[in-house]
C-alpha cells in the first residue's frame, strides 16, 4: 500500500526546491521503504539543483542520511521492520566486476541509478498530486520523509547510534575519512594539504590526523571553515584570498610542496592547485564534484618528471556496508569526531535556508531533521 511523504522536489534547475505532499510506492522484490530521520545538506545535491550536474526532473535530492525501516519487500534478509539504517548512496548488486574486486562504488548498478534517477528495475516509486512521476536521487532521495530504495541502499546499525551521528557518516566523514586512508594511503609523519574545508574537505584532515600525518595544512576562502579545521586536527591555515595558495604551501613544506594533496571543492582551478602544490614522487587526491564541461590545466610533464600522480576517489574508495560499520565503532571508542562536525539542524521546510547558509560557508556540516 502507497504512504504519503513531505518531499523538497526539485522541479527545474536553479529554481528552489518545492516542499509538497508526494505518493511513496510500496516496496518490491530485494527493496525497504524507509521513515526517514535525518538527511545531510551536502554540496552534491546543490550541483543537481544548480544545472552543474545534469538529471532528469522532477526528482526529490538527498543522499545522506539515516531512519527506520518501515516496510520490506519479497526476498529482503539483511533488515527488518524497525531496523535503524544508514543510507548508502551507491548501493552496488555484489556482482558485476567492480563489486567482484572490492570497488563498489564504481558498481553498474549504482552508477546506472545516479544517471536514471530511477530504481535498478528502470521505475519509479514516487508520484506527485498530478500523478506524474518523480526521480530518484542516487537511489535513496532521503529529502523526502519517506523514501524506497533498492535493500542494497541500507545498512543496519545499532538502535543506540543517534541518527543524526549515523546520517553524517553516510557520505561526508566515509568519503573524507576514506580518501585519506583507502585511496591515497597516507603515511605516518606525512606532510598533507587540503583544499577546500567544508563537510568533507574537514574529514580528509580528521583522516590525516587519525593517521598520524605530522602537518595538516588546511587551505579555505573562509576564516571560519579553516577554524573548523583546527578543531578537526590541521596544523596549518592558508585563507586562498590572501595570496597564491599553492606558494603557500610550499612556503609551509621547505619550498617542496606537501606528499599528499586533495582537492574537496570540485573546480578546475582548485584542482591544478592541489596538483601544483604536490611535492615530487607525491599524490593529489582528486575528491570534489566538479561541473561536467570543467577541466583542470595541469602541466602534464610533472606526471614524468617529478613523478607525481593524480588521482581520484568516489565514496571515500571504501565498501560502505563494511566501513560504515567501523566509522560507527571509531566513534564510538572516541577516536572518531561527529559532534562537533554538526553545526545547525533544520525542519524539511527550511530546506532552501539551509543551502543558503552552506553557499555563505557558515557550516561545518547540516542536517534536515524530519
Amino acid at each position: 500500500m502507497s504512504t504519503f511523504a513531505q518531499a523538497a522536489v526539485l522541479y527545474e534547475a536553479r529554481q528552489p526546491l518545492r516542499i509538497e505532499e508526494v505518493e511513496v510506492l510500496p516496496p518490491g522484490p530485494g527493496e525497504v521503504t524507509v521513515r526517514m530521520k535525518a538527511a545531510g545538506v551536502c554540496h552534491s545535491d546543490y550541483h543537481v539543483m544548480s544545472g552543474d550536474l545534469g538529471m532528469p526532473m522532477p526528482i526529490i535530492l538527498g543522499h545522506e542520511g539515516s531512519g527506520v525501516i518501515e516496510a520490506v519487500g519479497e526476498g529482503v534478509k539483511s533488515v527488518e521492520l524497525g531496523d535503524h539504517v544508514i543510507l548508502v548512496w551507491r548501493g552496488s548488486c555484489g556482482r558485476c566486476e567492480y563489486c567482484a574486486n572490492g570497488r563498489p562504488a564504481l558498481c553498474e548498478m549504482g552508477t546506472a541509478m545516479r544517471f536514471t534517477g530511477t530504481m535498478p528495475d528502470g521505475t519509479l516509486r514516487f508520484r506527485n498530486g498530478a500523478g506524474d512521476g518523480i526521480r530518484h536521487y542516487a537511489g535513496v532521495s532521503a529529502f523526502s520523509s519517506v523514501s524506497t530504495m533498492p535493500e542494497a541502499s541500507v545498512v543496519k546499525i545499532d538502535k543506540t547510534f543517534s541518527f543524526e551521528k549515523a546520517a553524517l557518516i553516510g557520505c561526508g566523514v566515509i568519503t573524507g575519512v576514506g580518501a585519506v586512508i583507502n585511496a591515497a594511503h597516507v603515511t605516518y609523519g606525512s606532510t598533507v594539504a587540503v583544499i577546500g574545508c567544508g563537510g568533507i574537505g574537514l574529514n580528509i584532515v580528521q583522516g590525516a590526523r587519525l593517521v598520524g600525518a605530522r602537518q595538516i595544512i588546511a587551505v579555505d576562502i573562509y576564516d571560519s571553515k579553516l577554524e573548523y579545521a583546527r578543531t578537526f586536527g590541521a596544523t596549518h591555515f592558508v585563507n586562498a584570498r590572501n595570496g597564491d595558495p599553492v606558494q603557500a604551501i610550499k612556503d609551509l613544506t621547505g619550498g617542496k610542496g606537501a606528499e599528499f594533496t586533495f582537492e574537496a571543492i570540485g573546480t578546475g582551478e582548485t584542482i591544478a592547485q592541489a596538483y601544483d602544490a604536490t611535492k615530487k614522487g607525491g599524490k593529489c587526491v582528486v575528491v570534489g564534484i566538479s561541473r561536467a564541461a570543467d577541466r583542470a590545466p595541469i602541466n602534464v610533464n610533472q606526471l614524468v618528471y617529478a613523478e607525481k600522480s593524480l588521482i581520484g576517489s568516489l565514496y571515500g574508495t571504501t565498501r560502505p556496508r563494511l566501513d560504515l560499520l567501523t566509522l560507527v565503532d571509531m566513534h564510538n571508542e572516541g577516536r572518531l569526531m561527529l559532534d562537533e562536525l554538526l553545526t545547525r539542524t533544520y525542519p524539511l521546510d527550511q530546506i532552501n535556508e539551509a543551502y543558503a547558509a552552506l553557499l555563505r560557508g557558515e557550516v561545518a556540516r547540516s542536517l534536515i531533521v524530519f
